[in-house]
């Protein structure tokens, strides 16, 4: 099955490694302080320069003003932007323009009445993430392990963009949400960690089998 996979929060080498040899086509640098996952620009920079070709790298970032987008773009080779705050359209199109990057922009999903602003999102987003919308009190905006229910995306494969699947997404559950949502991309961070912002290679590896079928578990 043709599923693209995204290990998002890496942050040491052997995680970047781990991911390439498990056939993940996008990994993630978190540049957000209070995540356990955060990256200065300098440790990012020697992260990227050393990923294997064929890895994607995206950048994440939550209501990142101009100054931060320049001093990232301007020392880490990237090749898509993830906007993961609270940032409008009108910022989205204009973060795009700025940098001459691809721009993923995250909608978080808790119900039904979240689902139109994936429709408005599309228009100016080259990628959209559905995630878990996070709750009231959370510190994170994503990479809480939490799901929400799957159904709600059902029969919506055709937005005007490409779409990613993330929110507590595990080796365990990750076939089934596929199947479910029809989703042909998945995001993963802490369903693949032993530990807040520690990835395990073994849950990688089981992570990218299950999601594109290889997995005995995939019925």
């Amino acid at each position: 099955m043709d599923i693209r996979v995204k290990i998002c929060g890496l942050k040491r080498p052997e995680d970047v490694d781990a991911a390439a040899r498990a056939g993940a086509v996008y990994g993630g640098f978190v540049f957000f302080p209070k995540s356990p996952r955060h990256l200065t620009v300098e440790e990012a920079r020697a992260l990227a320069v050393e990923a294997p070709v064929g890895l994607a790298k995206v950048a994440l970032v939550v209501d990142a003003d101009d100054a931060l987008l320049d001093a990232i773009t301007g020392a880490v080779p990237l090749d898509m932007l993830q906007l993961h705050g609270r940032e409008t359209p009108e910022r989205v199109a204009e973060v795009r323009t700025r940098t001459g990057l691809p721009v993923m922009k995250a909608i978080g999903v808790a119900g039904p009445e979240d689902l139109a602003a994936i429709d408005v999102y599309s228009r100016v987003a080259d990628q959209l993430l559905i995630d878990a919308k996070p709750p009231k009190d959370a510190a994170l905006p994503g990479g809480n392990g939490l799901a929400f229910d799957w159904r709600l995306l059902q029969g919506r494969k055709y937005w005007t963009c490409p779409w990613m699947l993330a929110g507590g997404l595990t080796p365990d559950n990750v076939a089934e949400a596929v199947r479910l949502t029809g989703a042909r991309q998945v995001d993963v961070s802490s369903g693949v960690e032993s530990a807040p912002g520690v990835k395990d290679p073994e849950r990688i590896a089981a992570f990218v089998a299950a999601a594109t079928g290889q997995d005995s578990r995939v019925g």
